[in-house]
């Protein structure tokens, strides 16, 4: 039986299983603090507002909301939510520094 795994570039140095990594003409810099708190609260921000989708969506039909109040509450439940979520995930991110 012939076995694929056996196969090796002819460079290949036996325990040497790293991938080669990219790194552009001045090397890669990592994210500075602020550029990483910016991140998680964007990241925060985003699944807030998932989640404020669903139960904002949930509790305004559960109380007989339609039509444009149903989407204005939506909307506030889902920034609410989106905000508070991104507050804690940019304070999370801010310990990490």
């Amino acid at each position: 039986m012939f076995n694929t795994f056996l196969l090796v570039h002819p460079d290949h140095v036996p325990g040497e299983n790293k991938m080669p990594v990219a790194v552009g003409p001045y090397g890669q810099a990592q994210p500075n603090c602020f550029d990483r708190i910016k991140m998680g609260f964007m990241m925060g921000f985003a699944v807030g507002m998932a989640a404020g989708a669903m139960f904002g969506t949930f509790s305004c039909l559960r109380i007989g909301m339609r039509g444009r109040e149903l989407m204005g509450g939506v909307g506030k439940t889902m920034m609410q939510s989106g905000g508070t979520f991104g507050t804690f995930m940019a304070i999370g991110m801010g310990i990490r520094c």
